[in-house]
């Protein structure tokens, strides 16, 4: 039965979209969890502007 279910096609296009959907449930949750990240990255946009002019 096992490679039988594999070779439908219908079954591998739901198998491949629910990769797919959990992949992107994933990506969303890491993004959402590393909020500490993206505090640290808006602090450190303007660290070349900090440097003194040297005229």
């Amino acid at each position: 039965m096992g490679s039988e279910w594999w070779a439908q096609a219908e079954n591998l296009k739901s198998l491949g979209l629910l990769i797919f959907f959990v992949t992107f449930c994933l990506i969303v949750l890491w993004i959402y969890s590393n909020r500490d990240r993206s505090n640290r990255l808006e602090e450190q946009k303007n660290i070349p502007f900090l440097d003194d002019d040297h005229d």
